[in-house]
């Protein structure tokens, strides 16, 4: 176990320390409850929780541990200080130190049980500024003792199906062919039988602010003893559950603002979002480098094809999301950048060697472990480099290599031996095609906690599944020991990130109030608005831009995915904007609108290497347009910046990295000059011949 520490704070301005949120709520546990208690301890004493700081406040939390290991929020107790000249407690927890040097006692009791920790004020002769009296240095010294490893001490007490259960991650995305979008009897019943950690939830799920939340607070009561994992896949951009609130532009598009300072505002404004809705793990961000312009599952998802860039807007983006409470995960390891498969639908290969890894794919994620990344998710990519481990696909009985996500080399030898990383693994969606197709649906799963994962995703069929791996624990096939030093690092975890179920839990109507005011915020609006205009970016401008069109100039956009949200922008700005909706070459009648115009700004969004070809029905109508009229032809790539490949001959070329509206709004300012363009590429766009159209850093503005 963890050694006793001591948690230096910063030099007063004093130190607020927060390691949970401030509970609510009043009363105290059951009776019946109440004489299943055992103990009570402040969760600031147990050894893996450390301490945050801000603005001269510490919060303590106090929790009762039950005879059976588990451990609840309470409330309610009486708080006091030993020496209020050095630091007071109110009736919460909430301690504020004075910045007096001296030491006090905060202690807490029930009437029955009472737990104390030791809050220590020293002068601080290095940051002596100037004259007078130094600052004080505060050190909060913990307790230690066996009272205080709840850890341990709840898995000793846990039965194996207890411990196996926090290590399941299904989707309840529907049932019975509905959208799930409140909790249902069936799904509670399967919470509590499996025992389950954690549920993940996708976008049928999370319709509306009020809905969410109450969806979130069903299925912490529905376990229970533990908090449950809500986990989601919040990227921002093209991978955005939520139905309301902040549509963040996405990875790629922060990438083209170069700023550290944006990306840890995303991450702040998404965790933010998520914690008021009681979702408490955002499966975010992608680490992966995007330096295949061919990739079809990451492309914009990516924050460049930069290892630099993409560790340090990482990092940034991972610590906007954990200060607010919310759990951030880095996948997809070791990197799924450079395929040319989606693995939903086939198993890729990288086939570089270690060397080349640790230099490109993996340093974002090595940089992301040593800046202390809650959790990391696998890719179903095989790394024959890494393990040329070969197995027999049930798909077609042909030999395959391992994918990482099943390698003991990749995640117990790379991962946590060579690169030291302690967090937590989860593995990426087990009903995705690399997996499902080539191993059984519980050998998957058995495979992957046999490679050192601690949460198994959305795996295929829960009851069998479960009752698979119970056979494999009691056959020695998995070891109870494998089991619980993943059950210890998922209640670290949760503990760390305030995920502890309440005695006296807020009331959902209030959760909902103040989600109400959190999400879809103003000042979250303004964010996303600066990331969308700071992130679109001017490729190509033959003189055509900005436009500055007579009130009578007809402005024609054209395009088909999309195309009516950026026809939308443009006609806000410029009232006599048409739109010719097409996904192919024009008739003559439409071209006959496009030869009077005044400008044409055709959309086009792709995804896969086919949809950008030059021969795609899509990009011969913009080619077409070009060719055949005088009228300047702008392009506005979408989604991805490669789009300008197939239409170089474009006179100008915006690329947008997001099809959310902020984006198309920002594009259409850049458009009439309102905002000038400052995004530069965070990729190269090749050429033809296999050179390079527009280098990676390029960008234009005026």
């Amino acid at each position: 176990m963890p050694r006793m520490r001591k948690v230096w704070l910063l030099p007063l301005l004093i130190a607020v320390l927060i390691a949970t949120p401030v509970m609510t709520g009043a009363g105290a546990a059951s009776a019946a409850e109440a004489s299943d208690v055992k103990d009570l301890v402040i969760l600031q004493n147990v050894p893996e929780i450390g301490h945050e700081t801000e603005n001269g406040e510490l919060q303590l939390t106090a929790l009762h541990v039950y005879q059976d290991g588990h451990f609840k929020k309470t409330d309610g107790q009486v708080w006091s200080s030993s020496n209020q000249t050095v630091a007071s407690v109110d009736a919460t927890g909430k301690v504020t130190v004075t910045g007096k040097p001296g030491k006090t006692w905060i202690s807490v009791t029930d009437g029955t049980y009472s737990d104390r920790i030791a809050i220590q004020a020293k002068p601080d002769p290095e940051a002596r500024a100037g004259k007078g009296k130094p600052p004080v240095k505060v050190t909060v010294v913990k307790e230690s003792g066996e009272r205080y490893h709840i850890v341990d001490n709840a898995i000793r007490l846990m039965t194996m199906e207890e411990k196996v259960g926090q290590m399941l991650m299904p989707d309840f995305r529907n049932w019975n062919g509905e959208n799930v979008t409140e909790m249902l009897p069936e799904i509670e019943r399967l919470v509590k039988d499996y025992h389950l950690g954690g549920v993940i939830l996708f976008r049928e799920n999370v319709v509306t602010t009020e809905q969410t939340t109450r969806l979130a607070d069903a299925y912490q009561a529905a376990s229970e003893k533990y908090g449950m994992f809500l986990t989601i896949d919040q990227e921002g951009g093209i991978v955005t559950r939520l139905q309301s609130g902040t549509d963040m532009p996405g990875n790629m598009a922060l990438g083209a603002t170069r700023s550290e300072e944006l990306a840890y505002d995303t991450g702040r404004v998404i965790g933010e979002e998520l914690a008021s809705l009681g979702i408490n793990f955002d499966l975010a961000p992608v680490l992966d480098i995007n330096n295949n312009p061919d990739n079809p599952v990451i492309g914009v998802r990516s924050f460049g094809e930069d290892p630099e860039l993409v560790a340090g807007l990482g990092t940034a983006y991972v610590k906007g999301l954990q200060d607010t409470g919310t759990a951030a995960t880095a996948k997809h390891f070791p990197g799924h950048g450079d395929t040319a498969v989606d693995s939903h639908l086939g198993l890729p290969e990288v086939p570089h060697d270690k060397e080349r890894l640790m230099e490109v794919e993996l340093y974002p994620f090595q940089q992301a472990m040593n800046h202390g990344i809650d959790a990391i998710m696998t890719a179903h990519v095989t790394f024959p480099k890494i393990d040329d481990t070969k197995v027999i696909s049930r798909k077609d009985g042909t030999e395959i290599h391992l994918p990482a996500t099943l390698s003991h080399k990749v995640l117990t030898g790379l991962m946590r031996e060579e690169m030291g990383y302690d967090g937590l693994i989860i593995t990426d969606a087990l009903n995705m095609q690399a997996i499902a197709d080539h191993f059984g649906p519980v050998d998957a799963v058995i495979k992957a906690i046999q490679a050192g994962t601690d949460i198994v995703l959305m795996p295929v069929g829960l009851e069998t599944v479960a009752n698979g791996v119970y056979g494999a624990v009691r056959s020695g096939d998995i070891s109870e020991e494998r089991i619980e030093a993943s059950v210890e690092r998922i209640l670290t975890l949760k503990l760390k990130r305030g995920i502890i179920k309440e005695e006296n839990p807020q009331p959902v109507e209030d959760k909902i109030a103040n989600a109400l005011q959190v999400v879809g915020s103003d000042e979250h609006k303004a964010v996303e608005r600066e990331v969308a205009e700071r992130s679109v970016t001017l490729v190509k401008n033959e003189n055509v831009l900005p436009l500055t069109p007579n009130a009578d100039d007809r402005i024609v956009v054209v395009g088909n995915t999309y195309i009516d949200d950026l026809y939308n922008a443009v006609k806000a700005k410029h009232d006599n904007t048409i739109l010719i909706k097409a996904s192919a070459p024009l008739t003559e009648e439409q071209l006959a609108q496009v030869r009077g115009a005044k400008a044409l700004i055709a959309g086009t969004v792709t995804s896969t290497v086919s949809q950008r070809s030059a021969t795609s029905a899509q990009m011969r109508m913009v080619n077409q347009l070009i060719t055949e009229t005088d009228t300047p032809v702008i392009g506005v790539g979408i989604r991805n910046p490669y789009d300008i490949m197939a239409y170089p001959n474009a006179d100008a070329y915006l690329a947008q990295y997001s099809f959310r509206n902020a984006s198309f709004n920002a594009t259409a300012a850049i458009l009439f000059g309102e905002v000038a363009p400052s995004g530069t590429l965070p990729i190269t766009i090749p050429g033809a011949d296999g050179g390079v159209l527009y280098g990676f850093g390029h960008g234009l503005t005026y």
